[in-house]
């Protein structure tokens, strides 16, 4: 599996992503702080998906906070247990993976697009415009 940004993510779902990211953004980087405090892991991994799944623990209800994805926290070694990377990627994934200050690891997990991404945590929050 390739760890890199992957173009295709760039038409159908950069949009709806990055909107969604943007609105969580505060609650995934707090947990990514907590899972490496708390040395469950040093690489977190959020899952981004369009319906619930058996991966990770639930922590943003797309349905309740109004967005189009879903999203679960896990790490590197639960991926590992569960077969999502490999003994062989496990140090290529390490290689790959970025500041988890600055960046957050998603997998976007749809019917069409499967992979990780990482995608730069805002430097500052947007603001809601009412209209």
């Amino acid at each position: 599996m390739d760890y890199a940004n992957d173009p295709e993510l760039n038409g159908k779902y950069l949009g709806t992503i990055s909107k969604d990211f943007a609105m969580v953004s505060d609650t995934i980087m707090e947990a990514s702080s907590q899972v490496r405090k708390m040395d469950i892991s040093k690489y977190p991994i959020f899952i981004f998906a369009k319906r619930e799944i058996p991966l990770g623990s639930l922590l943003v209800n797309a349905d309740e906070a109004n967005l189009e994805w879903h999203v679960f926290a896990s790490y590197l070694e639960l991926f590992v247990q569960q077969g999502i990377v490999g003994q062989e990627g496990i140090e290529a994934f390490e290689q790959t993976y970025k500041d988890p200050n600055e960046y957050c690891c998603l997998f976007v997990l749809d019917e069409d697009f499967t992979n990780f991404v990482f995608i730069p945590y805002p430097k500052t929050k947007p603001e809601l415009v009412l209209s």
